[in-house]
């Protein structure tokens, strides 16, 4: 075989030996965290809520949870609605509706109040951070006491007089006030609402996994 022949042949088994291995390199990975990258919501990232129009069913591929935790029995339990004189019958189950066209999922719910409405705190905790963004609005972090669940308040219209960062919570605590501020509609103002499961060390802002709050809260 010429020399040229050889190293044609060479070049070509590495590349496709690389290419195997990269295709079962990401699988290996995926099955040993237990977790794939689909599964991860960006607390920061999170907030993203309808118009109007924008509150269809998802189109895109429904995450696989069957490697997230909800929260234990116990924590479930103490969870309150996070939004004054709503009742479990009031809520609906918006986790899984489409965001962006149709390119995410919610991830969240969504509990509509008259703008002004008082929002409570689902659960003890500490408030982890206190936040605006051009998504979100107004949001408050709070980490619960165990440090391994995050409850996610968006689209405020204002914070509770004297709400600080490193504060800690009761269940039931007044946080602030239903709005529409971010990219939520005028026309619908609502707090959304996320659980998102990560570690004691995680900081506020890393990948964690969302948890579907319209169970825990309507018992259902």
């Amino acid at each position: 075989m010429k020399l040229v022949d050889r190293i044609l042949t060479i070049v070509i088994t590495a590349t496709l030996t690389s290419a195997v291995w990269i295709v079962l390199g990401g699988s290996l990975i995926e099955n040993a965290t237990g977790v794939s990258q689909r599964e991860v919501t960006r607390p920061a990232e999170a907030a993203p809520s309808p118009s109007p129009s924008d509150s269809t069913a998802a189109t895109v591929d429904q995450l696989d949870t069957a490697g997230v935790e909800a929260p234990s029995d116990a924590q479930a339990r103490q969870l309150l609605i996070p939004v004054q004189n709503i009742r479990p019958s009031d809520l609906t189950d918006t986790y899984s509706d489409s965001r962006g066209g149709g390119s995410r999922l919610h991830e969240a719910i969504d509990i509509m109040a008259p703008k002004g409405t008082t929002v409570l705190s689902a659960a003890p905790g500490v408030v982890e951070k206190l936040f605006r963004s051009d998504a979100g609005g107004k949001t408050i972090y709070v980490r619960s006491t165990d440090g391994e669940t995050i409850y996610y308040y968006a689209h405020l219209d204002g914070y509770a007089k004297g709400l600080k960062e490193g504060q800690r919570v009761r269940r039931g605590q007044r946080l602030g006030t239903v709005g529409s501020s971010g990219n939520a509609s005028d026309e619908a103002p609502h707090l959304h609402f996320a659980i998102l499961q990560t570690t004691e060390d995680a900081e506020w802002w890393e990948p964690a996994n969302a948890v579907n709050p319209y169970p825990l809260l309507s018992g259902r």
